[in-house]
């Protein structure tokens, strides 16, 4: 199926308004540009959720976050779901995606928590892995405090926020397995980052776009774990950066995936959500036709988009727990 035209005329629209970057740009002027494109769209979720703002005062930083709320009417605490922020691990904030957790929210039910975690380069590999794992484990000892329900916890991101939220819930139920059992229920994980390989059919297919080139997804990679880890590509053994380098100990959380079919992406969800499979997960992968990266912060824009996530969001709730 062809892009979506709406995805199509959003695109163009921005190629109109915003210049491209000098090259190489620097990380300062990357971030402010995604603020300023992401200020295009409107801001249409903010009555459908309440807002505010959290400290996560962890070991070895103190994060900051968002917390995503719906103001449907609630008979009891509702579950978290742990969020990370895609953009290559290095631009993007909460702020910047905030209509994902802002619709997932209002989608699901659950009370979002986006965190803030530290970016490439100036804090590489492993820095954002760790942050990751540090802030679900601190959020889950807060869930009542939050006012969440203390059985259920999921973790979810998009992108490079996936691939870290991935990591971050295997890691997290392997050190709770060894005293409480299995910490993270669900995953959510849209268009997942998994592994620094760049061969894939859907690398080929879409090397330029639209929403994310083959190219731009190397540079992030780099910026992230740096040019030697780099050319050790989809053979690198540690298995925080490369989510295919070894099994799973203990069981993975029950996943919901969706990828975007016009994505470099595409194939490197697809194969882990075999993975997943594989080592006794639970999962429902939605390929989204006719979209592209990044589809699910464009739902504003694209009437097909934002069904899309509506089916993500029916297929997450599907693992919610019963009230």
């Amino acid at each position: 199926m062809a892009v979506d035209p709406q995805l199509l005329a959003y695109y163009a629209a921005v190629a109109q308004r915003f210049a491209a970057l000098p090259e190489p740009a620097d990380m300062a002027a990357q971030r402010q540009r995604m603020r300023d494109v992401v200020a295009m769209s409107p801001a249409d979720w903010t009555s459908l959720v309440d807002v505010s703002e959290l400290l996560l005062p962890l070991s070895d930083a103190k994060l900051g976050a968002l917390m995503f709320r719906s103001r449907q009417p609630c008979t009891a605490p509702p579950p978290l779901l742990v969020y990370f922020h895609g953009g290559g691990w290095a631009v993007g904030s909460p702020q910047t995606h905030a209509a994902i957790c802002a619709m997932l929210a209002h989608d699901t039910g659950c009370t979002v928590v986006s965190v803030d975690y530290r970016l490439a380069p100036e804090h590489p590999f492993p820095v954002p892995c760790e942050d990751a794992l540090a802030a679900l484990e601190y959020l889950a000892g807060q869930r009542a405090a939050l006012g969440c329900r203390t059985d259920w916890l999921a973790v979810g991101g998009d992108s490079a926020g996936a691939h870290l939220a991935a990591q971050a819930g295997l890691r997290a139920n392997l050190r709770a397995s060894q005293s409480t059992g299995r910490l993270v229920d669900a995953q959510l994980l849209i268009y997942p980052a998994v592994t620094p390989a760049f061969g894939s059919d859907s690398y080929a297919a879409f090397a330029d776009g639209p929403g994310l080139t083959r190219e731009e997804m190397r540079a992030y990679w780099a910026l992230f774990i740096g040019a030697e880890a780099l050319a050790q590509g989809g053979a690198h053994p540690d298995s925080r950066l490369n989510l295919l380098a070894a099994a799973p100990q203990g069981i993975p959380p029950d996943t919901v995936m969706v990828v975007a079919g016009h994505d470099v992406l595409r194939d490197d969800g697809l194969q882990y959500a075999d993975f997943l499979v594989e080592h006794g997960a639970q999962v429902v992968c939605l390929e989204a036709s006719g979209m592209t990266h990044s589809f699910a912060r464009l739902q504003v824009h694209s009437a097909r988009a934002r069904q899309w996530m509506e089916r993500t969001a029916a297929a997450f709730r599907t693992l919610l727990p019963d009230t």
